[in-house]
C-alpha cells in the first residue's frame, strides 16, 4: 500500500488510513448506497476492516445504515466541515500522482483538474498523454488512485500523435480541459 505523508497525517488524526478513506467514499458519493463488500472493494481495504469502520463511523453519526448498506448522514452536525477538510487534505502529492501513473507508459503530458482542483464540474478530473501507454496499467493505475481519493476519475487518456491532432483541431474535450482551471503535472509537449 502506497502512504504519502498527507494520507498519514490525516489518518492520524481519523484514526488511520481505512478510516479517512471510508470517510472519502461516502462524502465524495453522498447519493449512494454502499454495501460493506462494495466499500472493501472500493477501498481496497480488507472486509473486517471495513466493516468495524463502518460501525464506527455508523456511531459517530456520519453515515446511516439502511436495508440495502449504508448511505452518507445528510444531517450530520459536523459534515460541512468534515467535507471541507477532507477536500483540502488531499491524499496524493503531486509526486505521488506522476509515479503511479508513469507505470502506465511514457508520460508527456499529464494535466490534473476537476476533484483535484476542487471544481466538480470540470470534464476530467486527470487528462494522461503519453507514448505507448498500457491500458491495463493505467486502469489500475487510475482504480489505485481512486480507492485513496474517495470517488470515481474520470479521466481522458491518448497517445501523443492523437492529442497533437486533436489539439490541432481545436477539438472540444481538449480545448475544454485547457480553458478551464487546471494544473500541468508533467508537460513534456510545450502545451
Amino acid at each position: 500500500m502506497y502512504n504519502t505523508p498527507i494520507m498519514k497525517s490525516v489518518s492520524h488524526i481519523f484514526g488511520g488510513e481505512a478510516k479517512v478513506k471510508v470517510m472519502r467514499l461516502f462524502v465524495f458519493n453522498r447519493e449512494a448506497v454502499f454495501s460493506a463488500s462494495t466499500v472493501a472493494e472500493r477501498t481496497k481495504e480488507k472486509p473486517s476492516l471495513v466493516r468495524k469502520e463502518l460501525l464506527n463511523l455508523s456511531k459517530a453519526g456520519l453515515i446511516r445504515k439502511r436495508a440495502k448498506g449504508y448511505t452518507l448522514n445528510d444531517t450530520y452536525r459536523f459534515l460541512p466541515a468534515v467535507e471541507h477538510f477532507l477536500m483540502e487534505a488531499s491524499p496524493l502529492s503531486e509526486k505521488e500522482i506522476i509515479k503511479r501513473l508513469s507505470r502506465a507508459g511514457s508520460l508527456k503530458l499529464l494535466l490534473t483538474s476537476g476533484v483535484f482542483a476542487h471544481d466538480p464540474e470540470a470534464r476530467v478530473d486527470l487528462l494522461v498523454v503519453g507514448d505507448h501507454l498500457k491500458q491495463g496499467s493505467l486502469h489500475a493505475a487510475i482504480s489505485a488512485l481512486e480507492s485513496e481519493i474517495g470517488r470515481e476519475l474520470r479521466y481522458a487518456a491518448f497517445e501523443t500523435p492523437d492529442f497533437r491532432y486533436r489539439l490541432g483541431i481545436y477539438d472540444k474535450l481538449i480545448r475544454d480541459i485547457l480553458d478551464y482551471p487546471h494544473e500541468k503535472l508533467v508537460n513534456k509537449l510545450g502545451v
